[in-house]
C-alpha cells in the first residue's frame, strides 16, 4: 500500500524535499514504484523518502534530478536537508564551517568532524543512543563536502596524541581511520600535527576548541561541551585563543614526524595481529 501521508512543506527542509518530489513525481505521470525503476530503487524507498521517513542520499537527489529534469533542484537542497539534521545548537556552527577560509582546531579526544570517516563518526555519533543515528552520521558526512570545494578552507589540525590511541569502533575502524589521516600528508589544504603525551603540560589543558576566518566576518573561537556550544567573535578571546594555538603548535612534532607517528600507531596498535595458530588477525 502506498504511503500518502500528507506533508507541510514548510515544516522543514526535509518535508520540502519530500513534498516537492511527491509533486514532481506526480505532475511526471509517474507512481512511486515507476519512479523507483527509473532511479534503480524500491518505489517504498521513493515513498519513504517523500514522509520524511527516510533521509535522501546524494545518489538518491541526483538520480531524481535526472530522471524528473529538475535541472540539479534537489541536489542543491540536500545539503539544507542534512545540515537540518544536526542538533539546533550546533547548526550556526556548521554554517560558520561551511563559509571558512581558514579553520584551526586543537582536539584532544577525537578526530576533528571534517576528518572523520564514516565508520568512526558512526561510532562516536552511537555514544548517545540516538533513534536517528544513520541521518546523524550523514549530516557529519556532508560538512566534509567543503574539502571537495575548488577552493577549499586551509585546515591545520592539532590533535593530541590520546586520539590516536582511543580505540573508537575498534581495531578496523581506528586502522582505517589514521589510514584516512594519513591521506591527507600531500594535501596542501589539510595540515595534521599530532601533540605527543611527552610534551607534558601544555597551553590545550583545559580542552578542545576551534578558531574560524573568512573573507568577510571576524574571527570565530569556539568550543563546546556535553550539549551546548560556546561562540565568540570578540577580537580579544579570539587572539587570545590564536596565541594558545600557536604555542600548540609549537609543542607539536612537525608535520612530517607526525606523519610518521600516525602510520606507527596504526601499524604498532591496529595492524594484524599473530593469532596461536600462526595466522593473523586484522
Amino acid at each position: 500500500m502506498k504511503n500518502t501521508r500528507e506533508l507541510d512543506p514548510s515544516a522543514s527542509p526535509l518535508a520540502y524535499f519530500g513534498s516537492e518530489l511527491r509533486r514532481l513525481r506526480e505532475a511526471a505521470g509517474l507512481n512511486q514504484r515507476q519512479l523507483g525503476e527509473i532511479i534503480f530503487c524500491t518505489g517504498s524507498l521513493v515513498g519513504q523518502v517523500e514522509t520524511t521517513h527516510k533521509l535522501p542520499t546524494r545518489q538518491f537527489a541526483e538520480a531524481v534530478d535526472m530522471a524528473l529534469g529538475t535541472g540539479g533542484s534537489f541536489t542543491r537542497l540536500l545539503p539544507l536537508v542534512l545540515k537540518s539534521q544536526l542538533p539546533s545548537w550546533f547548526q550556526p556552527y556548521a554554517d560558520m564551517e561551511a563559509k571558512a577560509t581558514h579553520i584551526s582546531t586543537f582536539q584532544t579526544q577525537l578526530v576533528y568532524g571534517l576528518l572523520q570517516t564514516e565508520e568512526y563518526a558512526r561510532a562516536v555519533l552511537a555514544t548517545d543512543w540516538p533513534d536517528n543515528l544513520e541521518d546523524l552520521v550523514a549530516a557529519r558526512m556532508n560538512r566534509a563536502q567543503v574539502l571537495k570545494r575548488k577552493i577549499p578552507p586551509l585546515i591545520w589540525v592539532v590533535l593530541d596524541e590520546a586520539v590516536l590511541l582511543r580505540p573508537i569502533g575498534g581495531r578496523k575502524v581506528m586502522r582505517n581511520q589514521l589510514a584516512h589521516l594519513l591521506s591527507f600528508k600531500d594535501n596542501e589544504w589539510v595540515q595534521i600535527q599530532v601533540l605527543p603525551l611527552s610534551a607534558g603540560e601544555h597551553s590545550g589543558l583545559m580542552g578542545s576548541y576551534n578558531i574560524l576566518r573568512s573573507d568577510d566576518d571576524p574571527d570565530i573561537a569556539y568550543s563546546e561541551d556535553y550539549e551546548t556550544a560556546h561562540a565568540t567573535a570578540d577580537p580579544q578571546a579570539a587572539r587570545a585563543r590564536s596565541l594558545r594555538y600557536h604555542h600548540l603548535q609549537a609543542a607539536a612534532l612537525s608535520i612530517k614526524d607526525s606523519a610518521a607517528l600516525i602510520a606507527r600507531v596504526m601499524e604498532e596498535c591496529y595492524g594484524e595481529q599473530p593469532v596461536p595458530d600462526g595466522g593473523t588477525v586484522a
